[in-house]
């Protein structure tokens, strides 16, 4: 059990636990599909496979300047015994097809341009000299299919060249555009409602002495829009059980699922969960992970409709949501995250990690000097401390069976920012 003032957390789960909880306790369809132009479908996620209807490219064509040729008629062409080939044509990228050639024939073609009928392969131009208007002498010999693209060497109709679940990067859209396709089916974006609580909390110009700047729904809601969310932001719930009810009541009437912050953890003022629960059901239904920072993170449902509730410390909901938000809504995406870039460095220092605890270590990653990389802990790294992630690059993640990273020991670093 972990103590918080006067009230304890029961046993924490660990964040791969408390998920299969949660998704055991409520299933998470994804949303709904909407059509959306190709030019708009930038990092959406596909709500239906993509099946090609046609080859690309759909006919044979040159893939280098040069002559298309029979390749039995130029078996064994060299310097001192070239092949000598009358030129019947010629055939521009973007010509129709239509040529065609006989033995002992050529027809001068661009690259892209469509491969003659009875060509077999093409000789580069450099392997070649006019020795007329209408006569080519050929210097090295060609295997069938050299210098080709062949029909459906891209793609073949009937293939599946994109799965539902896919998050559209800019060479899917160019794939897209290839088969002609104008719009596609993707998923509708989540909207996801930001609820910041606590009495302490001031919005940006509107500080006063003794409070506290809410930052942290800026962060989320960038974390959001990341991940293709539409974030909405509810505004400020004081320590109130009715403000907290109405703000998270409006959430559920308008959005796909809830992020709230502060009052979550086990203080006389943390009132979120008793107001969750007195919202409907399943209600709270894991309130403690195991991770650090970010151990009051809870994940709850109300008709069916995920609700994390976050440390009031930006840092720790920051963690919190990449541990548990993140996931459940790629859930509702239908889709998963576009793998954060690593990097291999050493420990700089030991770091201590509380037993059966995930710990997330700031770190400052730099170059050794000797084609290596070493990570440096960022010194000031509590929960509220934002410009602990700020001043780092990386994340280490220390796992819950391991108390610790020695110094000098090489790690795993999730790069934020590149490396120095």
């Amino acid at each position: 059990m972990s103590r918080s003032g006067d009230r304890i957390f029961k046993r924490l789960k660990g964040a791969d636990e408390a998920l299969r909880i949660f998704l055991n306790s409520v299933p998470m369809a994804p949303l709904d599909a909407e059509e959306v132009p190709i030019e708009d479908c930038l990092n959406r996620v596909l709500a239906r496979d993509i099946v090609a209807h046609r080859d690309i490219p759909d006919f044979d064509r040159a893939a280098m300047d040069g002559y298309a040729v029979i390749s039995a008629d130029v078996l064994g062409a060299s310097q001192i015994n070239p092949a000598l080939l009358r030129v019947v044509g010629r055939a521009e990228a973007g010509s129709r097809p239509g040529l065609r050639i006989s033995e002992g024939e050529a027809v001068a073609v661009a690259t892209g341009a469509p491969l003659p009928e009875g060509a077999d392969a093409v000789v580069m131009v450099e392997d070649t000299r006019a020795i007329s208007d209408s006569e080519i002498e050929v210097y090295s010999p060609v295997t069938p299919g050299e210098n080709v693209q062949a029909a459906g060497e891209d793609v073949r109709a009937g293939e599946v060249i994109l799965k539902r679940g896919t998050r559209l990067r800019p060479w899917d859209i160019g794939m897209l555009a290839a088969l002609e396709i104008a719009s596609v089916e993707v998923v509708r974006k989540p909207k996801v409602a930001i609820i910041s609580t606590g009495d302490e909390l001031a919005e940006p110009g509107e500080a006063r002495p003794g409070s506290i700047v809410n930052s942290s729904r800026f962060i989320l809601s960038a974390m959001l829009e990341e991940l293709g969310c539409l974030p909405l932001y509810l505004g400020l719930a004081g320590d109130s059980l009715e403000e907290i009810r109405a703000k998270i009541e409006e959430g559920l009437r308008s959005c796909d699922a809830i992020l709230i912050t502060g009052g979550t953890s086990v203080g006389e003022r943390d009132l979120v969960p008793e107001a969750i629960n007195s919202l409907g059901k399943p209600g709270m239904l894991i309130h403690g992970i195991a991770i650090r920072p970010g151990m009051p993170t809870g994940l709850a449902a109300v008709d069916g409709k995920p609700i994390i509730s976050l440390s009031g410390y930006t840092v720790a909901a920051m963690m919190g949501f990449m541990a548990l938000a993140r996931p459940l809504i790629l859930r509702l995406l239908g889709s998963k995250m576009n793998p954060a870039p690593m990097i291999r460095a050493k420990m700089a220092r030991r770091v201590a990690s509380p037993a059966g605890m995930r710990t997330f270590v700031r770190v400052l990653v730099k170059a050794d000097g000797k084609g290596g990389y070493v990570a440096e802990p960022i010194r000031s790294s509590g929960s509220g401390i934002l410009s602990s992630v700020v001043k780092a690059n990386g994340l280490v993640a220390i796992p819950e069976w391991k108390e610790g990273i020695e110094e000098g020991e090489e790690v795993e670093v999730e790069l934020l920012r590149p490396p120095d």
